[in-house]
């Protein structure tokens, strides 16, 4: 009976630790997945507040006149009365 009874202590001991290891194992792999997701949002939220920094100061570059005048000279063919313009085609 006593030695019956020290099997399934030790069995029952057995399966608790192999479900304590098996459960640390998973909580290990789930925070390393949420520290590399952690780690690809800071990088995402860096490159989304150079974009953000990079279009403030287009922004404000707008309304300068020498952006309106180079706009208009690129987008709209629009020059100074009087001014040539040559345009290589060679290239």
């Amino acid at each position: 009976m006593k030695k019956s009874r020290k099997l399934y202590r030790n069995l029952i001991i057995l399966a608790i630790g192999i479900y304590v290891i098996f459960t640390l194992i998973s909580q290990q792999n789930t925070l390393n997945q949420y520290s590399q997701n952690a780690k690809d949002l800071s990088q995402k939220i860096e490159k989304e507040k150079e974009i953000k920094e990079e279009l403030a100061k287009k922004k404000e570059d707008v309304n300068s006149l020498e952006f309106i005048e180079q706009m208009a000279r690129e987008k709209l063919d629009m020059y100074y009365p009087n001014e040539r313009v040559y345009v290589d085609r060679g290239m």
